[in-house]
This record gives structure tokens, sequence and C-alpha cells, in this order.
């Protein structure tokens, strides 16, 4: 088999030799041989589709660490794959632009009713918590973990609309910084100590009764941005309802409630809302 250096190979494949080599030590796209005594570098014709493949997924801007997992699986599976990369890519941007336009109106004075901020109360609940440092992409590993730990041991849910699962961002979540998220599942109070036995990867606390100011997000792959956007909006409304953000316990933190839907559904499904605990002075 001929096999292509990896200056040709860099040629016919767009990426540069630092690309390649960086790949390599990646694991993405190892060499079909290396020369023992200078360590130059040949590749396999038949590996021109897989890194053709990475150079158009790094520039469409997937991570590096989202591109692994893409290459062992179909063509098929791949294309679903990016496709719902691109859709939740396309949400960020427009939500980076919403809290753009924002930010300018705020500066130049204007007033913008961007979301319609509503209250409740919440009771004092019992919470089964999986709490962890992540940072953006750690976050929706941890919510697939504790999903599935909902899916594979079903625990009773809590009476009433303050039932429903949610995850609380104790701190900013993004590239630099790593929360920590918190998600939990509220249980009836009776039950709360045998439940907290069953599952000892879980923390039980209890959460103090509290206002929320909330707005409906609908979808809960909305991107941090659009959050952003939300939270400056309560800031700016909730005041003028009587509402000052609760200083009572550091738990009470930003959160996304995702609603309550029938038993047998998924426990986290498309329709939640952003929360910030507040309490009337």
């Amino acid at each position: 088999m001929t096999l292509l250096s990896i200056g040709e190979f860099a040629r016919l494949s767009r990426l540069s030799a630092k690309a390649l080599r960086r790949y390599d030590e990646l694991d993405l796209l190892a060499p079909e041989r290396v020369d023992p005594d200078s360590g130059y570098r040949w590749y396999a014709p038949g590996q021109l589709e897989q890194a053709r493949l990475i150079a158009v997924l790094r520039r469409i801007g997937v991570p590096l660490a989202q591109v692994k997992p893409l290459l062992g699986l179909d063509r098929a599976a791949v294309a679903e794959r990016v496709t719902a990369w691109w859709a939740a890519a396309e949400a960020e941007h427009a939500a980076r632009r919403d809290l753009a336009a924002y930010l300018v109106d705020q500066l130049n004075g204007r007033e913008t009713v961007m979301y319609e901020v509503a209250t409740r109360e919440i009771p004092e609940r019992r919470l089964l918590c999986l709490k962890r440092n992540v940072d953006e992409a750690g976050a929706w590993a941890l919510g697939k973990e504790f999903v599935g730990i909902m899916q594979a041991r079903p625990l009773p849910r809590a009476p009433g609309e303050a039932g429903g699962a949610f995850a609380i961002y104790h701190g900013e979540v993004s590239q630099d910084s790593d929360g920590p998220v918190e998600w939990c599942r509220p249980v009836p109070a009776d039950e709360a100590e045998a439940l907290a036995g069953q599952y000892p990867e879980l923390t039980l606390r209890t959460e103090p009764a509290h206002a929320e100011a909330y707005v409906h997000l609908g979808d809960p792959q909305a991107a941090p941005p659009r959050w952003q956007l939300i939270a400056e909006t309560m800031q700016a409304r909730a005041i003028s309802q009587g509402l000052q953000e609760s200083d009572r316990a550091a738990d009470l933190a930003p959160r996304v409630t995702f609603r309550r839907h029938p038993p047998g559904s998924n426990p986290v499904a498309a329709d939640c809302d952003y929360a910030v605990p507040y309490h009337r002075p």
C-alpha cells in the first residue's frame, strides 16, 4: 500500500501538519505508520475521508471533545448528531443576539420588556440531589446521569406543581467556570429518609419555603445566554412586584424547573421554567 507523507496528506485533507500531530495526540486520527527513528508520520489514502470529516466538524465549530464520539458512528448517525448540534448552536447564537440587543437598550437608557415574569409560592420540600462542579460540557452529562438514575429506579413524586425535578445553578457554568450544578428531585416528606437509603449516590436535604419569580422557558436546551437575558428581565421587573432576591439560604439559587408530566413519561421533557427564588420584604 502506498502511504502519503504528512505533508501530502495535509495538502489533500486541508489540515495542517500541526493539526494532524494534535489529532494524533488526541487519538482522533493516528497515522498508519510512524518511522521509529525519525518519528515521521505516514498516512494511508483511506484515512482521507475521516480527516476531511474532522476538518469540516471543526470548521462548523464542533468542539474537539465532541468530535471523537462521532467518528465511530455510521454516516446517518453522524448526520443526525450534526443536525442536533447545529440547531443548538443557532439557538445559542440567537440568544446571544437578543442579550446583546438588551444590553444596548439598557446602555442607551431604553426599557425593554423581553419576558413576562410571574411569581409562585414554593413550600418546604425534601429533596434528593446530585451535585457536582461541571463546565458546559459536563453539565449536560450530569443531567443525563441524573435522568438515568430516575429512569432506572423511579421515585415517588411529591404532591403538587412543586414536585417536578429541577437543576440549581449555584454559580456560572461556562467554558471558564464550573458551577457547581445540583440536580434535585422533590420526594414525599414522609418517605424521604427511607428513599435516601435506596439512593446512596444522592444527597437528601430540605429546601425552605420561598417565593419564586419565573419565566416559562419551554425548551430545556435553551442556551445559557437566554437564561442571562431572563435573569436581567427578572431583576428589572421583580422589584416592581415587591420582591427582593432571596438571601435566606445559599441553596436558593437560580434554577431550571421541569414541569410535571404523566407517570411513565420522561422526567425531563421539553417544557420548563427559569426561576429565581425571592422573598417579600
